[in-house]
């Protein structure tokens, strides 16, 4: 980070950072909290399978591109697709605690409105799951793709029917995606380097991750950014200038001169 993207020193000392050992358990809790939501959503299969198909059908009749067209760009060698799979199972959830860290040791207004924001999507999100199960295109023999982790690896996933970790009928909306796009946009509201814009880089490598691996569809990363849109309509980040944090802590006492020269006059 060079100095156009610290923080002031008076907006570092003016906004106090929220507790740690909180922010960990709150973090902690809403994460769990989620978890045990999705597994309500498990066992839904013919449901699951049935919202596959109207989600591939409305696909085709909007005229969206074939989640295949991306796939196929992966599968031109073992090395690439495993790449992809690597990235998909490994960066999610390190790269969305970075974020989170890197804000909260530096930017705590911005740290705030991140974790909330990401708390409304996710929680939007879980009540998707509940009341829309669907089977990801990897699944869904009529899109007549490749589940690339099972015949590449790795893998996060096992068989639907023995695996009680995860809810592999959760594919909409994808989380993968959306906590992504929030990454980039905190990042880029959050910094004011002329280089800030490449972090969008990281939503979109996640958009092809998901969809050429056969785990979402286009419209699953639609839903999630429609959800953050609006998240991001009613939360708002604080304001931040580099005048205004420095006179704050300049000027610690405006309010005490201003009444003795409000005394004087009275005299």
């Amino acid at each position: 980070m060079n100095a156009r993207t610290e923080p002031s020193e008076g907006e570092t000392e003016a906004i106090a950072r929220p507790p740690l050992v909180r922010e960990l358990l709150l973090v902690a809790g809403l994460f769990l909290v989620y978890k045990f939501g999705r597994q309500l959503a498990a066992g839904h299969t013919g449901e699951a399978f049935d919202n596959a198909h109207r989600v591939w059908d409305l696909e085709r009749a909007v005229h969206l591109p074939g989640e295949g067209s991306v796939q196929n760009l992966l599968l031109h060698g073992d090395t690439l697709v495993h790449i992809a799979n690597t990235y998909y199972a490994t960066i999610h959830f390190p790269a969305t605690a970075a974020f989170l860290i890197w804000l909260y040791m530096r930017r705590p207004g911005h740290y705030v409105w991140a974790r909330r924001v990401l708390a409304a999507v996710t929680a939007a999100a879980l009540v998707v799951h509940l009341a829309f199960p669907l089977a990801p295109p990897r699944m869904l023999a009529a899109a007549g793709l490749v589940d690339t982790a099972k015949v590449y690896g790795p893998s996060v996933y096992g068989p639907p029917q023995t695996d009680h970790l995860s809810n592999q009928f959760a594919a909409m909306p994808s989380l993968h995606f959306g906590w992504a796009l929030m990454v980039a946009i905190g990042l880029i509201v959050a910094t004011r380097s002329r280089w800030r814009w490449l972090w969008l880089l990281h939503p979109l490598l996640t958009l092809t991750v998901i969809v050429g691996t056969a785990n979402h569809y286009w419209l699953d990363a639609i839903v999630a950014a429609a959800m953050l849109g609006v998240a991001l309509a009613v939360l708002h980040p604080p304001h931040r200038t580099t005048t205004t944090a420095g006179r704050v802590q300049e000027n610690p006492a405006p309010v005490e001169e201003k009444q003795h020269v409000l005394v004087g006059a009275g005299r």
